[in-house]
């Protein structure tokens, strides 16, 4: 069997990887071994901190709305509880923006909450 060159099809993935590597430091850009183990790495790092950054924000909107809620004297379990009860159907990212935005707002859905929770 004669023996096969590296061909267009060679090159056409090799520059893939290397396009992929640009602006990597040292030979990581340059040479297709150490590019195609930097890519691989890089990706499965973006995989998986595209799961971990949805957790993260959720971490951060329960942070700021349990201290908007401690400013109103309650409790960020006590609120969500009373949120619930009356039937207030705003997500943990629109409060968070409320009590980082329009304490006002924020207030009245503590007062809300407080309500629902008396009756």
């Amino acid at each position: 069997m004669p023996r096969t060159k590296g061909g267009f099809k060679t090159r056409q993935r090799r520059k893939k990887i290397l396009k992929a590597a640009k602006g990597y430091w040292g030979g990581k850009h340059r040479l297709f071994r150490s590019a195609t183990e930097a890519v691989d790495r890089a990706r499965k790092y973006a995989y998986r901190d595209r799961r971990v950054r949805k957790r993260e924000f959720r971490q951060l909107w329960i942070i700021r709305i349990n201290a908007a809620a401690r400013i109103n004297d309650m409790s960020y379990s006590t609120l969500m509880n009373g949120l619930n009860k009356a039937g207030v159907g705003i997500n943990r990212k629109i409060l968070s923006e409320l009590a980082a935005t329009d304490q006002q707002a924020f207030a009245r859905l503590t007062a809300i909450a407080k309500e629902s929770l008396a009756s």
